[in-house]
């Protein structure tokens, strides 16, 4: 979703109700909402997906949001209050699933989207510092269950460390020469800082990508400790679906995507063992099907309309 800079910190951000969220129809068009089904979103932000689920699934369908995010959650009560009757909102994260279904007595779930990594909102709200783009804290934190804030680890953490946390979550071939220069010029308090290091460190090369992007993804994995968290939830995601459920996940970035294509390439796999020998220990039948044998991504219409769209690769698999 679109939101407004600068919006002060604790206040429900405001935007453009009319925004469409990423994927949106493609969302819709995976899970295929039923009237008195069950289903979640596991990252609610403004509540854009959940919207189209609760339209879809009317007149008594029902569902779960889950946002660690106070600001993101405000923001998806106004978005779904006239479906108040039929939704349940909880501060919390999205490897809690099991424990916020057994809350709600759900045995079981018809669908389950998780849009993955930061929101648009989060990203232009410059107070939040996220963005390498506007001048702000460095912050970077989802919710305020983070331990770290990115001012704390590009505070403490020392060269290698902080070299191996640049290379790991961000891919880049100039992080060691990037933590020094980090280490070198500490300490930082805002993003301009940090970004002014890095751009001294790995000048822009052509039309290369603006050298603290993938520094800042880095940071804002590690603090959030973001592939963790869909590893925690992709197997409850899975075992949370009824026979005929759907899983439908946006991904931004191949760290997260392939996490996600290789756990759903294992379950939809036979685990048998071949006559006569023994390779597995535990012998079963796939659990999922793959809806899309490729992930799906955004149009170009749409990537001209939101140009954050254009990394976004939706996978969905349905529960044998």
């Amino acid at each position: 979703m679109v939101a407004r800079a600068g919006q002060p910190q604790g206040q429900p951000l405001r935007t453009n109700m009319t925004h469409i969220p990423v994927l949106y129809q493609e969302i819709i068009h995976a899970l295929q909402p039923q009237r008195g089904g069950r289903y979640v979103d596991g990252t609610l932000g403004a509540g854009g997906h959940a919207r189209g689920i609760l339209e879809a699934c009317s007149p008594d369908g029902l569902l779960l949001g889950l946002d660690v995010d106070p600001q993101a959650l405000a923001l998806a009560r106004e978005t779904l209050a006239p479906y108040e009757q039929r939704t349940h909102l909880v501060q919390a994260s999205h490897i809690t699933l099991n424990q916020q279904l057994a809350a709600l007595k759900w045995d079981s779930i018809d669908g389950i989207v998780l849009d993955l990594g930061a929101s648009s909102m989060q990203f232009d709200n410059a107070e939040r510092g996220f963005s390498f783009m506007q001048d702000g804290p460095l912050d970077m934190r989802f919710g305020p269950s983070a331990l770290q804030s990115a001012a704390d680890l590009v505070n403490t953490l020392d060269q290698d460390d902080l070299a191996d946390l640049i290379f790991r979550y961000g891919e880049d071939r100039d992080a060691r020469r990037i933590a020094r220069a980090i280490v070198e010029n500490r300490p930082f308090h805002t993003t301009r800082e940090l970004v002014a290091v890095i751009e001294k460190a790995s000048p822009r090369r052509g039309d290369r990508m603006h050298p603290a992007t993938q520094t800042f993804q880095a940071l804002r994995i590690a603090v959030n400790d973001e592939l963790a968290a869909v590893e925690k939830t992709l197997p409850q995601a899975v075992a949370a679906l009824r026979s005929g459920g759907r899983c439908a996940v946006i991904s931004f970035h191949s760290l997260e995507d392939r996490i996600v294509k290789d756990y759903f390439r294992e379950l939809s796999k036979d685990i048998i063992n071949p006559p006569y020998e023994r390779i597995y220990e535990v012998e079963r039948k796939a659990i999922i099907k793959s809806i899309t044998k490729k992930p799906i991504i955004a149009t170009d219409l749409e990537t001209k309309d939101n140009p954050r769209a254009r990394s976004a690769k939706l996978r969905v698999v349905e529960k044998i």
